[in-house]
């Protein structure tokens, strides 16, 4: 039986389109199954540069968004440039798709509100060049945008080595009938040839506003680093996955006490915590979240609504424990880390009265 989720949760789920099939055929095929509509939007993420002296780019890519007929948002399916195996880097771009490259973020954030994600490639960038008061340059199959005293702003190119393959879907909150949720939008995608990317996790977004108390964030902490293999053991992590850590040690060295939020934060600072932990902390740590929630980043790829449930049960659970103030322990044998683990959960579980 598939056990029911009792908080609100976002789900990032990764995936991979056949050959020939790309995120806006699914994005198609969903809004037809529901009656709804589909509406080009841009996804910010970066990339590592081969330009000498700049670390990186920051790019938009295109992605979708689908709603219900209502307007209701049913997902959003978007590229994740750490899904490259299988792609072949040299397969010329197919028309249509292409990105838009800057260094710097609030330039993508200004790009990204001027110029049409809908837009053919040698148009994208006219909107932005119109607010510099220069025009777009062509070179070769780049368009580039130059501000009046010839610095580069943005340039625009095909997006190639089958990138429109990779598709993350993202759902909106989900707060009752997680599973259905999940199988309305994954059937469709194994009707299509949709697979489990080698490199592929789910991630999961719950509220964030129960962990914005100091013990209970110190728990989160203590539960994934004390518990960190455990955790692994029994979700199945992929060990392909990219963009996963332990927790940064001044981190969980805070947590061997009382502390309070703002240690937390210093320690946090002090380890250089980003997203691209185990579990992304980041947003509960400010008080400016962009997302107010606690990213659980561990799961393994799946394409089957059941498997995913059953492991964010297990989270669930093992958050709900989080959100009672006595301290976590850490096991009082790590031979017995996974069985404390079960334990912990299953302590919790009985707590609901079933």
């Amino acid at each position: 039986m598939t056990p029911e989720l009792r908080r609100r949760i976002g789900f990032e789920i990764e995936l991979m389109a056949p050959p020939g099939v790309s995120r806006r055929t699914l994005a198609m095929d969903l809004a037809g199954r529901c009656g709804g509509s589909v509406r080009p939007v841009w996804h910010h993420d970066s990339e590592p540069s081969l330009v000498p002296g700049l670390g990186r780019f920051l790019h938009l890519t295109q992605g979708f968004e689908v709603r219900r007929p209502g307007g209701e948002l049913l997902c959003t399916l978007v590229d994740d440039v750490t899904l490259l195996h299988g792609l072949d880097p040299r397969s010329p771009a197919v028309p249509g798709w292409h990105r838009i490259l800057t260094d710097d973020t609030r330039l993508l954030r200004l790009l990204a509100l001027q110029c049409d994600p809908g837009a053919h490639l040698p148009d994208v960038l006219a909107p932005a060049a119109r607010l510099w008061g220069t025009t777009v340059q062509q070179h070769g199959r780049i368009f580039r945008l130059d501000d009046p005293a010839g610095a580069t702003v943005a340039l625009a190119s095909p997006a190639g080595g089958e990138r429109e393959r990779p598709c993350e879907i993202v759902t909106p909150p989900i707060a009752a009938n997680h599973h259905a949720a999940l199988a309305e939008l994954l059937e469709p995608a194994r009707d299509l040839g949709f697979t489990v990317p080698h490199e592929a996790a789910v991630h999961l977004h719950v509220d964030g506003a129960p962990f914005r108390a100091a013990d209970a964030l110190a728990n989160v902490v203590r539960l994934f680093a004390h518990y960190r293999e455990a955790l692994r053991e029994v979700l199945a992590t992929n060990p392909a996955c990219r963009r996963l850590a332990p927790l940064p040690a001044p981190l969980v060295t805070a947590v061997a006490g009382r502390p309070t939020t703002e240690e937390l934060r210093r320690a946090a600072t002090d380890g250089g915590l980003t997203k691209f932990f185990d579990v992304n902390l980041t947003q509960v740590l400010t008080d400016t979240p962009i997302r107010d929630t606690v990213e659980i980043r561990i799961l393994p790829g799946a394409l089957d609504a059941s498997a995913i449930i059953h492991r964010a049960a297990l989270i669930d659970l093992l958050l709900a424990r989080c959100a009672d103030p006595a301290p976590i322990p850490p096991p009082p044998d790590p031979a017995a880390a996974v069985e404390t683990l079960l334990d912990m959960a299953a302590e919790t579980h009985a707590g609901y009265g079933h």
